[in-house]
């Protein structure tokens, strides 16, 4: 696994799920391992913007053709936006993890995000 497959500039929990702070908000999606395991994804649940989502907690899930899986935020606070074009093409997370395919954006209150793996942290617990 290419550690260009886990930019530098992200933080990563064990759920598999990313973390890319903008100022007071934080940027959520899933990695590359994540979407590669659940192959073709054909729907994201996504919450409503103002849901009060908690570092660790189950805030949606993402279906693809092998499995549904719940999604974790990696930090408490309120999600501000949410990536609506997901809604018609959900298979952007498979394309684009990092870009395109981001999730939701968390107005954070806490600072979990220092706390989160980097990358090297992060290939080390994929390879076990």
């Amino acid at each position: 696994m290419a550690s260009g497959e886990y930019p530098k500039d992200l933080k990563y929990t064990k759920d598999h799920e990313w973390a890319k702070q903008t100022g007071k908000t934080v940027v959520v999606g899933v990695t590359h391992h994540a979407q590669e395991a659940l192959g073709d994804v054909v729907y994201v649940e996504l919450p409503k913007l103002g849901t009060a989502v908690k570092a660790g907690e189950r805030f949606g899930t993402i279906e693809s053709t092998k499995a549904v899986s719940d999604l974790f935020s990696p930090i408490t606070g309120k999600v501000v936006k949410v990536n609506d074009d997901l809604s018609g093409n959900p298979q952007k997370v498979n394309q684009e993890p990092y870009t395109g395919g981001w999730i939701i954006e968390v107005e954070t209150t806490g600072a979990e995000f220092d706390a989160l793996m980097d990358s090297a942290a992060y290939l080390k617990l994929l390879a076990g």
